[in-house]
């Protein structure tokens, strides 16, 4: 499989969450270091990417003025970051669509082409970031590369009443892509945690 060039890549940052863990708050507008989580996120992934949008459910004009296009969940009442990927996917108009939620702004920096590359070298439809814990490696399905022509798979899995991620890539070609520093991937899912990702990252 030939190399995949960045602007072969459309980038999706999912901010469509309830965020019920957070008190129920908007988790992308909340402030991180002077700035919307989301913001942090969208200004990372725009140089690896030809073109960015967005998924959110609420305050869509606060979204929008970030700059890139804003698409709500293709289907309704939250249910989960499947259905943001899939909203991401209606509205792909390149070959290939890369995730990212909102809430892990120290996200890699070389994190779309180590994913593209993986996918070429597999001949992947998927590939999804993992990190190494205590010497297990686990995955992280929300960072994910897909093929823009899963949307159908990825359709009716939904309209069947599956929500899980894992259990929906496991039907497609996989790769994974393992990146040594877990704490990019940090993620904030609690006002506490979010605290914890203002202090400067050490090196």
């Amino acid at each position: 499989m030939k190399p995949i060039a960045r602007d072969e890549i459309t980038g999706l940052i999912l901010a469509g969450g309830r965020a019920t863990r957070m008190g129920g708050v908007d988790k992308g507008l909340q402030n991180h270091r002077g700035m919307p989580l989301a913001l942090h996120t969208l200004l990372r992934l725009q140089p690896q990417v030809g073109t960015v949008m967005i998924n959110a459910n609420r305050n869509l004009a606060a979204y929008e003025a970030m700059g890139a296009p804003v698409w709500p969940d293709a289907l309704p009442d939250y249910p989960g970051p499947l259905a943001g990927m899939l909203a991401g996917l209606e509205h792909c108009h390149t070959p290939w669509l890369l995730s990212v939620p909102c809430d892990t702004p120290d996200f890699p920096d070389d994190l779309a082409e180590r994913l593209a590359r993986a996918a070429a070298e597999h001949d992947a439809d998927i590939a999804m970031a993992a990190t190494r814990e205590d010497g297990v490696v686990r995955t992280q399905p929300v960072f994910c590369l897909l093929r823009s022509t899963l949307m159908e798979s990825l359709f009716a899995f939904l309209q069947g009443g599956q929500r899980k991620i894992d259990r929906w890539t496991a039907q497609h070609r996989c790769a994974t892509e393992v990146f040594d520093d877990a704490q990019a991937f940090f993620n904030a899912n609690t006002l506490e945690e979010l605290q914890r990702l203002q202090a400067p990252r050490r090196g």
